[in-house]
């Protein structure tokens, strides 16, 4: 599902334990609803949203430092790019099928990098043919005097340290929240709903509070799914500056 699903089934829970509080309420025997039991819930209610907020607040720490470390992941392949080509343009001759090889080859590695970070593949890492074939050309050049052979090991080393930055953000895109852990900051946010309604009667403000806080929480569960999923959605990030980074060869 995707944020934006998962967060208005979120809201609509939400409200929906509201509701069923208010049902209880109206059910339950009055001894059952008396001051006692009223402290008691409220002590919980106490509890469960200092844990809650404790956990949405780690929770969106850890998507920001994971939308961050993947966005500087990005801008630093596309400083790579940019190096490994000016590495082979100071080459010389015989680099120019490597350069046009790197052209063919970024637009693919980006469309790889955006898919597996939407969809999240099962499968394992696949790299790219055009990809095999630039690494390649650059490990085959033919240099011959010192300076071609200083850009020809800058540009095997820029090249490499290209190839361990795709794997990382191919790690990064299977590795999303635990169900299980939002699965139980829903629950717990289910709980303070239904302790919101089951002692005192909704007016139509308090009922419209309470639409306004359930939009508020699931709103900080949909910011949190849409940072882990940094290559998607309306977060994603900008695949431009990588897209442009070269220059075509004329």
């Amino acid at each position: 599902m995707s944020p934006l699903a998962i967060s208005l089934v979120v809201c609509a829970l939400l409200v929906a334990g509201s509701a069923g509080g208010v049902i209880l309420r109206r059910v339950l025997p009055d001894h059952h609803l008396d001051s006692h039991a009223k402290d008691v819930v409220r002590l919980g209610c106490g509890l469960i949203a200092t844990i809650s907020g404790l956990v949405l607040g780690l929770l969106i720490n850890s998507a920001k430092t994971s939308y961050e470390t993947q966005r500087d992941e990005i801008k630093q392949l596309t400083a790579n790019v940019i190096l490994l080509d000016q590495a082979l343009v100071r080459f010389g001759a015989g680099s120019r099928d490597a350069r046009l090889l790197l052209r063919k080859t970024v637009p693919e590695v980006i469309d790889r990098i955006w898919n597996d970070g939407v969809h999240r593949n099962a499968g394992g890492f696949s790299a790219v043919e055009s990809g095999e074939e630039t690494f390649q050309a650059v490990r085959h050049l033919v240099p011959h005097d010192e300076d071609q052979r200083f850009y020809q090991a800058l540009a095997s080393q820029t090249i490499t340290a290209m190839l361990q930055t795709r794997l990382i953000l191919f790690e990064q895109a299977q590795a999303p929240i635990p169900g299980i852990l939002l699965a139980i900051l829903v629950f717990w946010l289910v709980v303070l709903f239904v302790g919101f309604s089951l002692f005192s009667p909704l007016s139509p403000t308090a009922r419209a509070a309470i639409v306004v806080f359930a939009v508020s929480a699931s709103a900080a569960i949909f910011l949190i799914l849409e940072m882990y999923q940094p290559f998607g959605g309306l977060m994603q990030i900008d695949s431009a500056p990588l897209r442009q980074a070269l220059p075509p060869l004329g």
